[in-house]
């Protein structure tokens, strides 16, 4: 049997809000990314930016995995993003 969780974040149309900071908005295309098999997830950059409220262990370990695969506009949006939801976040410095 498959079981999985759906959660609907804000949206106004096809435009993602985010629930934590209302004024971060994407285009829903500018959120998701499709695997080579064609499997939609969640882009690293918003993945990260959720991670950020509560920093366990293993949420330290994938923004070290995730941070070198970023590109500079993804490090940049997760930049201006935590600083606006998170402030004083360590991985703040670490995306500059």
């Amino acid at each position: 049997m498959w079981r999985f969780d759906v959660f609907r974040e804000p949206h106004d149309g096809d435009t993602w809000i985010c629930r934590r900071e209302t004024s971060i908005r994407r285009p829903y295309p500018e959120v998701f990314e499709l695997s080579v098999d064609g499997i939609p997830y969640l882009r690293p950059e918003i993945c990260l930016l959720f991670k950020a409220k509560a920093v366990r262990d293993k949420d330290r370990a994938d923004f070290e995995a995730a941070l070198p695969r970023m590109s500079l506009a993804q490090r940049a949006w997760l930049h201006t993003a935590l600083e606006r939801v998170h402030p004083g976040n360590d991985w703040i410095s670490a995306t500059e």
